[in-house]
């Protein structure tokens, strides 16, 4: 039988009791608290579904020693377009941000915003990014912990007044765009975009000032988009999609590495590929509900682009795939870039047309 402290020799117990509490202080001070920030609220997609979810079963791993706090809607400070470089600078441990929401910060990650590349949909299309990311962008994330880095769905176009469902009907619109080369497209195929952040959309679009929004459908409650636009243009099951915006959760490197070598196994464990198809299947999820609910209401129209109507857009915006891949700012080789793309893509979904 063991025997309990109070039966021991005096400074056998005092001895046993220093050793149990110096145990008990550094399990504790092995508690890991992870900061996250993120732009959009707390009953988003992304927190509810997702990060609540992943920070929870990283706390059930580790018994409790990893905890996360989570700051939605830029809590902290700072803007969306400064979330990358708070990350990498150690301001917060992870963001969840838009790759492009960082203009010129990851230059060969721009190659999965081309027009007419990726395919709709979350968990495949991130299945791509995550192969093209950590082969042929590797690169552009040697500051950080990769956590997770997926696509948001592909763009579908929203518009208030006007159905679109050829490349003559989109000329001439204001359409609000959320990345750099999503604007590039939209200046390709006639319209003209307009930059501004997600919680201005709506409003801007019941006062006229843009004609709708280029986003994906997983948007369309948090931006009031199903108040405010009645008109919604897609791409075909086998068509590329017109754009993504790519998503990340990334990690201050200098905080993953100071981490102890058990909690290290535990983030890797539920992060990285598992994270990323985590998000995918989560925003397939949320697309599948949104467009169900958009079908069956009478106000709303959906429309499908046919093929002519397809190939068309696609010969408009090749020009911005061109002017990319052109492109030898920085020095980087961004034909083979394009190429290695392209060759993810094939392996994945050999059936999608471009």
């Amino acid at each position: 039988m063991k025997a309990s402290i109070r039966n021991l020799p005096l400074w056998i117990a005092g001895t046993a009791l220093s050793l149990t509490l110096g145990l008990t202080g550094a399990h504790a001070d092995d508690t890991v608290t992870l900061r996250i920030e993120h732009f959009l609220p707390a009953n988003s997609n992304a927190q509810q579904n997702v990060i609540e979810p992943w920070c929870e079963d990283m706390k059930a791993a580790s018994d409790g020693r990893i905890q996360c706090e989570i700051y939605p809607s830029m809590q902290l400070g700072g803007t969306p377009g400064q979330l990358a470089d708070m990350a990498r600078n150690g301001v917060v441990d992870v963001v969840w941000t838009a790759l492009g929401y960082s203009a010129g910060r990851f230059p060969r990650s721009e190659a999965l915003e081309l027009p007419f590349v990726l395919p709709a949909g979350g968990e495949t299309a991130s299945r791509i990014i995550w192969d093209y990311s950590t082969t042929y962008a590797k690169d552009d994330f040697k500051d950080y912990k990769v956590l997770a880095v997926y696509s948001d769905g592909g763009g579908t176009l929203h518009t208030a007044k006007k159905p679109v469902s050829n490349l003559d009907d989109v000329k001439g619109l204001r359409i609000r765009a959320s990345t750099r080369l999503a604007s590039r497209f939209l200046t390709s195929v006639g319209a003209t975009p307009v930059s501004m952040p997600p919680s201005q959309i709506a409003d801007t679009l019941s006062k006229g000032v843009i004609d709708g929004a280029l986003a994906v459908w997983e948007v369309v409650p948090p931006t009031k988009l199903d108040e405010t636009t009645f008109h919604h243009m897609q791409t075909a099951p086998d068509q590329a999609t017109t754009t993504v915006t790519t998503l990340a959760m990334l990690m201050n490197q200098q905080r993953y590495q100071g981490l102890p070598d058990d909690l290290k196994k535990i983030v890797d464990e539920y992060s990285g590929e598992a994270l990323t198809v985590r998000f995918g299947k989560a925003w397939d999820q949320a697309i599948d509900q949104v467009k169900n609910r958009i079908a069956a209401d009478d106000k709303h129209t959906i429309v499908t682009l046919d093929d002519a109507a397809y190939r068309a857009m696609v010969q408009a915006s090749q020009s911005v795939v061109d002017d990319w891949v052109g492109n030898d700012d920085g020095g980087l080789d961004r034909q083979a870039l394009f190429d290695g793309l392209q060759k993810t893509v094939k392996q994945h979904t050999p059936e999608l047309a471009r």
